[in-house]
């Protein structure tokens, strides 16, 4: 049992303060080159090494688990009827069509349409809870072929510029396959294909599963309850031979290496108490923070987080509260690159 159990956190225990110039606007050059701040959660040692290294730190044992949801360009900009601009964020499709956040929200009423070109159209067909609408593409070009003309990349809100034509290979890992999400699932965009085949090599196995990425991964816990937080459901897809991989490697005394919290969520979602992942496709709303008892994963890596933000909660549940908001400040000072396009954490 960690410190952490019997311990009541709120959303203000993990506010930190971030000089704005750690938060990088552009990525590296190369992707491995990005440093790795390992913490072993056991005792809190910190060590710096750079992400090109995994491949020491890994057993051939183990296995990798990554998330190979593709970032779709889901921000449209266009006008409204009376020419005043207006923007979409798709979230995600379902059986009734698209749902969308808009802006600005109390002009895009149902019935009301969103101009992007002379050959596509969305219509408000309805307003939802939580700032959802659900939209339908009303123009001559579907929803595939109006993303691909008019769409951008939905760089996170704290990149403050706008996307260049490099950021829709850039803000995508390399083994990205299927459309879903609206921001890069990050701890894997410093995956190179040279680092994967390193890692094989060293006979580590690799298994993918699918976590579309949704805008509330960049929403704040604005209530000091955590509980009280409402999670946004995103939906995954773990397929038999991923399972199969994982749990076979896992009987054998190797590790699961989680890629990311999105791989963390997916997989304590599918597990059960032993910890054996089954396969299916679903939605998730699992809000983890600590206390937690994780059953699926055994290392993690991820990126730096915002303060207050569900990521950061689902990382101190993982490595200790203490001892990641000390690596947080250790980071700060040695001044790593945070957030989507900055530098990463393992935790051992």
């Amino acid at each position: 049992m960690t410190a952490e159990f019997g311990r009541a956190f709120a959303a203000a225990d993990f506010a930190y303060d971030l000089p704005p110039g750690l938060i990088a606007q552009e990525p590296l050059s190369d992707r491995s080159a990005s440093r790795l701040l390992v913490l072993d959660r056991a005792t809190g040692a910190i060590t710096h090494r750079r992400f090109a290294d995994l491949p020491e730190l890994v057993s051939p044992a183990d296995v990798l688990v990554l998330n190979a949801s593709r970032v779709i360009p889901a921000r449209l900009r266009g006008t409204r009827e009376n020419g005043a601009p207006a923007e979409l964020l798709l979230v995600r499709e379902d059986s009734d069509g698209w749902l969308a956040l808009g802006h600005p929200g109390g002009k895009l009423k149902p019935g009301r349409r969103v101009r992007l070109g002379p050959d596509s159209e969305i219509e408000i067909l309805a307003v939802l809870g939580g700032g959802l609408r659900r939209v339908r593409f009303a123009g001559a070009l579907d929803a595939r072929a109006t993303l691909a003309r008019y769409g951008e990349v939905p760089l996170p809100p704290y990149i403050r510029r706008p996307p260049a034509p490099a950021d829709r290979e850039r803000y995508q890992t390399v083994y990205a396959r299927h459309d879903g999400s609206v921001a890069a699932p990050t701890a894997g965009l410093h995956f190179t294909p040279v680092l994967l085949d390193a890692l094989r090599a060293r006979g580590m196995a690799l298994a993918t599963l699918d976590l579309h990425v949704g805008p509330g991964t960049f929403k704040p816990v604005e209530v000091e309850h955590l509980a009280s937080h409402p999670m946004h459901d995103e939906s995954y897809v773990v397929r038999e031979t991923a399972a199969t991989t994982i749990n076979e490697r896992r009987r054998l005394g190797g590790r699961v290496w989680a890629v990311g919290t999105t791989v963390v969520r997916t997989l304590e979602t599918v597990a059960d108490q032993s910890g054996r992942v089954t396969p299916g496709t679903g939605e998730t709303a699992l809000f983890i923070y600590p206390p937690y008892a994780f059953r699926a994963v055994d290392k993690l890596l991820t990126n730096f987080h915002l303060p207050r933000s569900t990521l950061l909660m689902l990382v101190s549940a993982f490595g200790g509260y203490e001892h990641v908001m000390r690596a947080y400040r250790e980071a700060m000072k040695e001044r790593y690159r945070f957030y989507s396009y900055g530098d990463a954490m393992a935790i051992l």
